[in-house]
């Protein structure tokens, strides 16, 4: 396929080369034009990926029409919040017969829309052209080569079978699935119950709680993804568990290693500036995924206690007693009282 990959952090870097490294013709779409001509020249994203050798074929353009020129696949790599604004800007240069294929996990804000809503309300395709990418997918991990799956969501099987093809690198396998909003709400939760877990690892406890509120985010995922009419064994796959294991382990997890720094008592600034200013999306994401939970009335207790944390100034300290605090309960998942 002819694909190109709009965003040029570290996971839209990575896609990039998986995407090459299958066989496609694949330009980068770079905002910033000496990143694009360090792509082009040096063949390394130095910002996100410094070390990673890129494929001297990966081609790195600055503008926006030239790249979206032909492409049959469209690779949609900005963040949840600034993907609507990146969206209306690209609309006019979308080629009708593209598929969309998202690669941001999150919840917005401002509507309580998954991404792959997003895409569909600012361009207009139909939802058979729409795809998202999700899965225990760290990008430098992947970005060197090291074995790794992932999850192709689309409504039209078929489409998710040509994504999938175009994905199939020797070191990375992709699967293909039909429920787009299991594999959403995945992705997007993950990112909220890594805040938690690495918030747990800077206070000093060990793998049993780590492995505690990683099997009790799963539960309260999967009820949220059920009452928005996810599949529940979705959530026991790859986009799942296995996001979620991942996510929550890994130093590799910006998520997990910014709530590290929380649990060390640093405060969101301070946090931030210890991520090279980046903010975690779980920082984000615990908002609008709260907000979805409220409005179908799942309990989502981790989610409340990140976002109190993050938005509310509750320490992190509180947070733990809050939690062990809470009414005791049969451990019965896919239960409204679990």
């Amino acid at each position: 396929m002819r694909a190109v990959v709009m965003g040029s952090g570290s996971w839209g870097t990575a896609v990039a080369k998986i995407l090459v490294d299958a066989g496609n013709e694949v330009t980068m779409w770079a905002r910033r034009p000496e990143l694009a001509e360090q792509i082009n020249t040096a063949h390394e994203n130095s910002d996100y990926l410094a070390g990673v050798r890129l494929p001297e074929t990966l081609r790195a353009v600055s503008s926006v029409p030239e790249a979206l020129a032909g492409a049959e696949l469209v690779v949609c790599a900005v963040p949840s919040q600034s993907l609507r604004g990146n969206l209306e800007r690209w609309r006019e240069h979308l080629p009708a017969d593209a598929v969309l294929l998202s690669l941001a996990k999150g919840v917005e804000i401002s509507t309580g829309e998954r991404m792959s809503q997003v895409i569909k309300e600012v361009s207009g395709f139909d939802e058979k052209q729409i795809a998202v990418l999700s899965g225990p997918n760290l990008a430098r991990e992947i970005a060197e080569e090291q074995p790794a799956a992932t999850v192709i969501a689309c409504t039209d099987e078929e489409v998710a079978k040509r994504v999938q093809a175009a994905f199939a690198a020797p070191y990375f396998r992709p699967y293909t699935n039909t429920d787009v909003v299991g594999t959403e709400i995945g992705g997007a939760a993950k990112n909220v119950i890594a805040l938690a877990c690495g918030m747990a690892s800077g206070m000093g406890f060990g793998e049993n709680t780590l492995a505690t509120l990683i099997t009790r985010g799963l539960a309260e995922t999967m009820r949220l993804g059920v009452a928005l009419g996810a599949d529940m064994r979705t959530l026991a796959g790859l986009a799942g568990i296995g996001d979620l294991v991942a996510t929550c382990s890994s130093p590799l997890s910006r998520n997990r290693t910014f709530g590290a720094r929380l649990g060390e008592g640093k405060s969101l600034e301070e946090a931030q500036a210890a991520t090279n200013g980046q903010v975690a999306e779980g920082v984000k994401s615990c908002r609008s995924v709260r907000a979805l939970a409220h409005e179908h009335g799942v309990e989502m207790p981790l989610t409340e206690a990140v976002y109190q944390v993050c938005h509310e100034g509750l320490a992190v300290g509180d947070m733990v007693g809050m939690l062990l605090g809470r009414d005791t309960k049969p451990e019965v998942y896919g239960s409204a009282d679990a």
